[in-house]
């Protein structure tokens, strides 16, 4: 390859309409290469600020107001809109930041790196197809199940087009394994430290806990707020989506509080004011839990998945092992009995950094032979 000239890089994404930590990771990507080309199913431009605009090459035919709503509508229709999104246009090397679809757009180039989030979650485990609208969970066996089995297919043929995986965690690096046959190498996702770190010297106006994201089945606020609406403590529920009504009735206390909005100021005085981070779902990593850490807060932490590579045992929160109400109250009776030291779990999740993040893809992209 000509070092003189500059890697042509495009950038394959599932989606763009809404903005969490797989957008995080694009934008971390877009520091590393800022002229890259983005080829993606569906983008809001609103709905992420604007941020990739200047990136954003090409859309499918599902990108429309309709679908940029209610994008989970039309999943099985995502393995054929990435089938037909495809460019006259050849590049050096693509890169498919990915929870399933985007590695399966049409793009050339002689090298394919996947950033993998997990392997596609609706096509491999089946429970996460509860959060789908157009399907009541009662006739699952009828719609859900054939759904699941072709994406599954769909999904484990599209992994044939990448050389190198890499894993946002160990969990899903054994998942890659387990459902493609590949190995992988784990890269943590990027914290931006400049933007999530603790707020000292600020007069504590309450005492409260903390859950944040976006409000899925899967990731299980419900267990936060039943078991705070029996211990009549505080909590804090950030974030919008497809379960927010329904939370939002079984929070029959006043203690909770739901903020759908915040912005990264905002959150991290919420990260940095509250007694600790309620984690209670098995997560592919979970951006949010070190976004907290980062801000010296303890993360209380469901031992699987994510979760557990986040925290440090009873050093940087704890870890509990049933997904009940019972154990959240459990665990944070223990966490009122332990003097957390901020400085230092904020210290333990530079581990999570952008800037490690950055220097592991670059060191792991040479590696391959590409001059960046």
């Amino acid at each position: 390859m000509n070092p003189a000239k500059p890697l042509k890089v495009a950038i394959l994404h599932d989606y763009l309409n809404q903005f969490g930590g797989a957008e995080r990771v694009l934008q971390a990507l877009l520091e590393i290469f800022p002229k890259a080309h983005i080829y993606t199913l569906i983008y809001d431009k609103k709905k992420t600020f604007g941020i990739f605009n200047d990136n954003v090459k090409k859309t499918s035919f599902l990108n429309n107001r309709l679908v940029q709503k209610r994008h989970r509508i039309f999943i099985p229709f995502m393995p054929l809109a990435a089938y037909f999104l495809r460019s006259d246009e050849t590049y050096d090397l693509v890169i498919s930041s990915s929870a399933g679809y985007g590695k399966g757009i049409h793009v050339s180039a002689p090298y394919h790196i996947s950033y993998c989030h997990t392997p596609l979650r609706y096509a491999w485990e089946i429970d996460y197809l509860k959060d789908l609208p157009f399907s009541p969970w009662p006739l699952k066996e009828v719609i859900v199940r054939p759904i699941a089995k072709a994406l599954r297919a769909w999904d484990k043929r599209s992994s044939r087009n990448v050389n190198v995986f890499f894993a946002n965690s160990r969990y899903i690096k054994n998942k890659i394994r387990s459902y493609y046959g590949r190995d992988s190498e784990v890269i943590y996702p990027p914290v931006d430290h400049d933007v999530f770190y603790p707020e000292r010297n600020r007069e504590k106006k309450e005492s409260y806990y903390i859950m944040a994201g976006r409000l899925l089945y899967y990731k299980r606020f419900d267990l936060g707020i039943h078991a705070f609406n029996k211990m009549k403590k505080k909590l804090k529920i950030v974030g919008r989506g497809p379960e927010l009504q329904k939370l939002k009735r079984i929070a029959n206390s006043p203690h909770i509080e739901f903020i759908e909005v915040a912005d990264d100021d905002t959150l991290r005085s919420l990260y940095s004011d509250a007694e600790a981070f309620i984690f209670p779902q098995i997560e592919d990593f979970g951006l949010v839990a070190a976004e907290a850490e980062s801000c010296g807060t303890p993360v209380l932490a469901f031992n699987l998945g994510g979760g557990s590579e986040i925290v440090t045992h009873k050093k940087t929160g704890l870890l509990f092992n049933e997904q009940t109400p019972e154990a959240i109250i459990d665990v944070v009776k223990e966490a009122e009995r332990i003097h957390w030291d901020r400085g230092y779990i904020a210290k333990r999740a530079r581990a999570f950094s952008k800037e490690e993040f950055k220097r592991r893809m670059r060191m792991n992209i040479q590696k391959l032979g590409f001059l960046i």
